[in-house]
């Protein structure tokens, strides 16, 4: 498994993570059989929220995990990297510290822990109060409980804000990145242009992340653009990117893998040292993600696929 380092934290982690939030489809059985598949391939880096799961009930897939996890002795904690993200409620979104440190007990409850790895604040909040966080941040770290922070979803300048209160580095920031859904990478191409791409939608949030240290998670890293109230669906094999399907399967034959990984491989030849989150429960699926980090795409094979994804160069 290729590994990068995490943020400014000095570790070492896979390139790809597990993502749960699907985990709650598979049974018991099954669920046990995937968690050893994913460490026997080096993926131990495993990514949740406790708000998946949600219509089975408050941390869902949290729970499912961590019985798992407690049930089978031959998993060792040391050997797990966990994370997981707090701050989405039902109808709004809360980084008060009263509910960072109350969601954070609920989640290490859930999965069996007596700390995180990483804590991510999932979304930005309107009303954060910068202070709260940094408190919470703060007792978090002092009991043990939390061992490094970052945000999702978050802008530079919000990212900013909160850094002028809380004292320790915000290692991570988890955004949706793909081929298609790629303006983290357009905006900085189509400089000063009258282009769909050259619209600042993140404010040059990939070249802060790299300037401070930050490792971007890239999540639905297969999710064409999507429009409110449903999420996109795959691109490879979509009709709308015939085009790029072809130019991943024709690399995905020269390669030996599949186009998957190809897709995979384009995230992660990135400089910046991005992290991708494979969001499936497949064990088949996850192998193929995996297979990615064997595979540096030249420039130009990065390039052939960000056109056939539809962007431009100017």
């Amino acid at each position: 498994m290729k590994q990068v380092t995490l943020g400014s934290s000095g570790m070492a982690v896979p390139a790809v993570i597990v993502g749960c939030m699907r985990l709650g489809e598979l049974d018991r059985k099954a669920l046990n059989h995937y968690i050893h598949a994913a460490l026997d391939q080096g993926a131990n880096y495993f990514d949740h929220a406790d708000i998946y799961g949600w219509a089975a009930g408050p941390g869902a897939c949290e729970e499912h995990f961590g019985a798992a996890v407690q049930g089978d002795p031959s998993i060792r904690r040391e050997d797990l990297i966990l994370q997981s993200k707090c701050g989405i409620q039902r109808g709004y979104y809360d980084s008060s510290k009263e509910h960072i440190l109350s969601a954070v007990d609920g989640i290490l409850k859930r999965l069996r822990t007596d700390y995180l790895d990483v804590l991510l604040i999932h979304r930005p909040d309107a009303l954060v109060e910068p202070e709260e966080v940094a408190a919470a941040f703060d007792e978090l770290e002092r009991s043990g409980k939390v061992r490094h922070f970052g945000v999702s979803n978050h802008r530079p300048m919000q990212i900013e804000l909160l850094k002028r209160y809380v004292k320790q580095p915000l290692i991570a920031n988890q955004l949706q990145f793909s081929l298609p859904v790629s303006n983290m990478v357009a905006g900085g191409l189509e400089v000063n242009m009258e282009t769909p791409g050259a619209a600042d939608r993140d404010g040059s949030v990939l070249d802060y992340a790299r300037l401070h240290d930050m490792t971007i998670q890239a999540w639905s890293p297969f999710q064409a653009p999507s429009k409110p109230p449903r999420w996109g669906s795959c691109f490879i094999g979509h009709e709308d990117y015939t085009e790029l399907t072809r130019e991943l399967e024709a690399l995905a034959a020269q390669y030996g893998v599949s186009a998957t990984a190809i897709a995979a491989a384009w995230v992660l030849r990135h400089p910046a040292g991005m992290q991708l989150v494979a969001g499936t429960a497949k064990e088949s699926r996850l192998a193929e993600i995996v297979r990615a980090g064997d595979i540096r795409l030249t420039r130009q094979e990065w390039y052939r696929l960000y056109l056939a994804a539809g962007h431009i160069l100017p």
